[in-house]
Order: C-alpha cells, then sequence, then structure tokens
C-alpha cells in the first residue's frame, strides 16, 4: 500500500505541465490589448502634441521636431520612473507603456535606482548598460539584417 501511495505522488514532465495549465488563471486577453492600446496611444498623442508645441512655438520643421520630441519623452518617463508611477502605469497597461522609447527609459532608470546603493559605476553604469547593450546588439544585428534583405530586393543598388 505504501509503494502505490508513492507511484501516485511522482507524474511525468507532461501530466505536470498538463495540471499546471488547468491551475493557470485565465488571462484576459482583449482586455490586455484594449490597455495596451490605450496607453500605448496616449504616450505617442503626448509625443505629436509636443512635437507640434514644437513646430508651432519654437519653429522647428516637422523633421527637426522629433529630437526634442523624444527627449521631453524620455525626461518625462524617468521623473515619472522616479516617483514610482510609470511602473504602476506599466503593469496596468503591460506592453503599452514598454514599446515606445519610454518604456526603454524607465528600464534604464529602474536599473539605476536598483543598484545606486553598489555605487556610480559598478551599480548604476554597470546595471544600467547591461540592459542598454543587449537592446543595441539586437538593434544592430536587426539593423544589419534588414539592410541585407533591402540589398537582395533591390537587386544590388
Amino acid at each position: 500500500m505504501a509503494n502505490n501511495k508513492k507511484k501516485n505522488l511522482t507524474m511525468t514532465q507532461q501530466e505536470y505541465q498538463k495540471l499546471a495549465k488547468r491551475q493557470e488563471p485565465k488571462r484576459p486577453v482583449l482586455i490586455n490589448c484594449m490597455r495596451a492600446f490605450l496607453v500605448g496611444g496616449t504616450i505617442c498623442l503626448i509625443g505629436e502634441c509636443f512635437m507640434e508645441m514644437f513646430v508651432n512655438w519654437f519653429g522647428f520643421t516637422e523633421k527637426t521636431a522629433g529630437n526634442p520630441t523624444v527627449a521631453v519623452l524620455i525626461i518625462i518617463s524617468v521623473i515619472l520612473t522616479s516617483f514610482g508611477v510609470y511602473d504602476k502605469m506599466a503593469q496596468w497597461a503591460g506592453a503599452g507603456s514598454s514599446v515606445p522609447v519610454t518604456g526603454f527609459a524607465n528600464s534604464l532608470c529602474s536599473a539605476a535606482i536598483e543598484h545606486k546603493a553598489e555605487g556610480l559605476v559598478l551599480g548604476v553604469g554597470g546595471n544600467m548598460f547591461k540592459l542598454a547593450g543587449s537592446v543595441i546588439v539586437f538593434g544592430t544585428v536587426a539593423a544589419f539584417v534588414v539592410g541585407i534583405v533591402h540589398l537582395i530586393i533591390s537587386g544590388g543598388g
């Protein structure tokens, strides 16, 4: 009888995964998509407002207004992260807050805040640029692949 109990307590990995999948709560995919769209769209709308402000009030062209717009959005993101507001918004919004450049600024700022006790160089700098390094590497690789595909499609010129 003790052997029978032991047999019932062991299960294969497939059985365990089936059990875990049944116990997993269902995700509200539609609501999550709507939240992401709402927050991501609002961030983009705010960016467009800043861009129009730079064009209409400060004499920038549409081409040159992009850089200060991105800088302002990054500064706002860092300030909101410092006060803990951006993280709460990101938990609610999901990908809608992490895809724009503000999400990247939030990630870097969070890493800096989390590791500031370890010092400026090894703590803040080291951990911030661990994250930034991977983004730069994958961005460079993606740009290389897109360049090769473009070269092939355009026939070498």
